[in-house]
């Protein structure tokens, strides 16, 4: 059963983004994938592989399915980062700019489009 984040846990990583004290690693975790299944949920497919290491991966994105080896079309950040651009506290632009957001491939930016998460 995949783990949900109440509205309580929700309010301790908005305040982490804000500068508050971190939440507790289960929240963060249940945070990070629930959005990962929220961007795969509205764009489902197997063209981009999204990472946020250690907490979560998802393909997604319609198009050719990767098979083995690295994907071609990969979108990598940590969890601060990712949350930080599914809430819009960041954008995309930003996160690419300041180095906490790695997107290879052709295909990758079109996560852009998806974020903030609504």
């Amino acid at each position: 059963m995949p783990e949900e984040i109440d509205d309580g846990a929700l309010r301790a990583v908005l305040d982490w983004l804000d500068g508050g004290a971190p939440p507790e690693r289960a929240v963060l975790r249940a945070a990070v994938k629930e959005s990962l299944t929220a961007v795969a949920g509205a764009a489902p497919g197997r063209s981009v592989e999204v990472r946020v290491p250690p907490l979560g991966a998802v393909q997604c994105i319609a198009g050719p399915r990767h098979g083995r080896g690295n994907p071609p079309n990969v979108v990598e950040t940590d969890p601060r980062t990712w949350l930080s651009l599914v809430t819009g506290r960041l954008t995309w632009e930003q996160a690419l700019q300041s180095g906490t957001l790695h997107a290879s491939g052709s295909r990758s930016s079109e996560i852009a489009c998806l974020l903030p998460l609504s």
